[in-house]
């Protein structure tokens, strides 16, 4: 087992993205074998960028008030939002509060990308 505070992990800014940093907290240097955790911190009037992938991610809103948008629209996410996001759906996380939008994302290993429908092929 490990433990750490988040604090302890160097913030880098994310994706060459202006105003929004994530802190690795648990990743494959830690020994986890599937999934990473990130922390995101969004400055006030800041986004991440709005694109798709192949893997589904988790979400929980620590801190802040923002949207989540997807092609049908715009949901509040205040602190204590829990968020689904399904492989290959449109989406980013906006920062429409004055504080920041903080919020853990949990995503799998590159290496998983087809895993679950080889393993659904095998049965």
């Amino acid at each position: 087992m490990q433990v750490k505070h988040w604090t302890d992990v160097p913030a880098q800014q994310a994706e060459g993205i202006e105003g929004v940093t994530v802190r690795w907290v648990i990743n494959k240097d830690d020994g986890a074998p599937h999934f990473a955790m990130r922390i995101f911190d969004v400055e006030p009037g800041r986004s991440t960028p709005y694109h798709n992938h192949w893997r589904e991610h988790e979400v929980y809103v620590l801190a802040g008030e923002g949207v989540a948008v997807q092609e049908s629209g715009e949901t509040s996410i205040p602190p204590g939002s829990v968020i689904l996001v399904e492989g290959d759906e449109m989406h980013c996380f906006r920062n429409t509060g004055e504080d920041v939008l903080r919020f853990i994302c949990l995503i799998p290993f590159q290496w998983l990308e087809g895993a679950a429908e080889a393993q659904a092929a095998q049965a």
